[in-house]
């Protein structure tokens, strides 16, 4: 089922023209930015990899790959990549990336069980990034400073969409806010995790939710998360379980909080094992990716992903990823973006 917001009173700040001029401005500034803060070279990345090897994400592992089959390769699958988290680490034990420096690159993804609405498309964009740590870097603190260098990028590159537009007024506050999943739940223990998401981040303005992906107070998870790439049950804020996180901010159009970027320490050769036990997928431990980690051939990792397409929704004050991105839309949603001033590309 697709799901609209139609703010009242919509005027989008930007014209078509602008609009294109300050997606191209936002990409190119932002991942010079990113680049120069986590110390990350650019590399080409595969939009589809072979199914059976473990390398795709997961997501929550309900979501079901588009896939195809090779005609010169016997028809074997091939699967359009949902993410990079995977892959991402295998190439930085190709390049023999050294610790403190990464790889980022341009993902590209269908995604063809999303619920279409003004923040989801059947087409993702987003920066897919990561980097090699020490063993010694796996801790609460590491992360925290990597998300703040993020962070920082993300101020500089709203003062230069103002000075580029200065109509769109800057909104993002100087520092952003931790908390812990768990910590959310207590603070807000009437409320669906999303109602958590958006309470929280409208009253800090952006805030970074530690801990996606690991067992709550209540039995519960914040939000699902595949077991084989963040670490979510190594002790992490406040000696509560999780190395990773999700960066959200306000969104005053829409009135709501929305994501930005995901991103953790990834699992080590424990963590691996003991997650894939709590969750029943011991199996995995036998496909390619899998084997590597656990044969130590692949370096520890932080990585993450972030939205190009929601950066620029966001920067520019739209109130709909289809007026940053083309992609295909219900007929009746264009009917009804249009009658609300909402121009799908």
């Amino acid at each position: 089922m697709s799901y609209l917001i139609t703010p009242e009173h919509y005027t989008p700040l930007l014209d078509l023209k602008q609009t294109e001029l300050g997606i191209k401005q936002i990409k190119e500034f932002f991942q010079l930015n990113l680049s120069s803060e986590l110390r990350l070279r650019r590399v080409t990345a595969p939009l589809f990899v072979l199914k059976g090897m473990g390398i795709n994400d997961d997501l929550n592992g309900v979501e079901r790959p588009v896939s195809f089959p090779i005609k010169d390769m016997g028809d074997a699958k091939a699967e359009v990549v949902h993410s990079l988290a995977k892959w991402k680490r295998m190439t930085l034990a190709d390049y023999h990336i050294e610790p403190g420096y990464g790889i980022y690159t341009d993902m590209n993804a269908i995604r063809a069980d999303e619920e279409l609405g003004n923040l989801h498309s059947l087409y993702v964009d987003q920066w897919d990034w990561e980097r090699v740590i020490t063993a010694e870097d796996r801790n609460i603190d590491f992360l925290k400073e990597i998300v703040n260098r993020i962070y920082a990028a993300m101020i500089r590159t709203e003062y230069m969409v103002y000075e580029m537009y200065p109509q769109i007024k800057p909104c993002l506050p100087e520092k952003l806010h931790f908390i812990h999943a768990e910590e959310l739940r207590q603070l807000y223990p009437d409320l669906t995790s999303k109602e958590r998401e958006h309470s929280i981040t409208k009253k800090y303005g952006a805030v970074f939710i530690v801990g996606i992906g690991c067992g709550l107070g209540d039995g519960k998870k914040h939000d699902g998360r595949a077991p084989d790439y963040d670490d979510y049950t190594t002790p992490g804020l406040n000696g509560l379980p999780g190395l990773n996180g999700d960066l959200l901010v306000w969104d005053t159009p829409l009135q709501r909080s929305i994501e930005l970027s995901s991103m953790g320490i990834r699992v080590d050769k424990e963590a691996l094992v003991r997650q894939l036990k709590a969750s029943g997928e011991e199996q995995r431990l036998d496909l390619y990716f899998h084997k590597r980690l656990m044969n130590d051939t692949l370096p520890l990792s932080i990585g993450g992903g972030i939205g190009q397409s929601r950066l620029c929704l966001f920067y520019l004050r739209k109130a709909h990823i289809g007026e940053i991105q083309a992609s295909i839309w219900p007929e009746h949603m264009r009917e009804e973006c249009l009658k609300h001033n909402i121009y799908l590309i």
